[in-house]
C-alpha cells in the first residue's frame, strides 16, 4: 500500500512538473517569436521612415503581443492559480467519485 502511495505521489509530481515545463516552454516561444516578428516589422517600417513612436503604437506589432499574452496569462492561471483554488488532487477526487458512481449503478 505504501508503494502505491509513493507511486501515486510520484506520478502527480511528474504531471505537475510537465505542466510547469509546458508553461515555461510557452513563455519562451512567446518571447522569441514575438521579438522576432516585432524586430522584422520594425526594420521594415523604419526603412519607410516611420517614427519609432508610431511603430510602438502600431496595433500590428502590439496586438500580437497582447492577444498571445492574454493566452499566456490564461495558461499561467491554469498552471499556478487554478490548482490552489480547486486543489491539486481535484482530478483524483473526481475519478474516485465517478468510479463510486459507476459501482453504485452496477449493483
Amino acid at each position: 500500500m505504501e508503494d502505491l502511495k509513493r507511486e501515486t505521489a510520484f506520478l502527480n509530481a511528474k504531471k505537475r512538473v510537465n505542466k510547469l515545463k509546458g508553461f515555461y516552454n510557452h513563455l519562451a516561444i512567446y518571447i522569441f517569436v514575438n521579438a522576432l516578428i516585432t524586430g522584422l516589422k520594425m526594420i521594415k517600417q523604419l526603412k519607410r521612415d516611420v517614427s519609432f513612436e508610431t511603430l510602438i503604437s502600431d496595433i500590428d506589432i502590439s496586438g500580437v503581443w497582447l492577444l498571445w499574452g492574454f493566452g499566456l496569462v490564461i495558461h499561467g492561471f491554469t498552471v499556478f492559480v487554478l490548482p490552489k483554488i480547486i486543489g491539486v488532487d481535484w482530478e483524483e477526487r473526481k475519478i474516485r467519485a465517478f468510479m463510486e458512481a459507476e459501482e453504485n449503478n452496477k449493483i
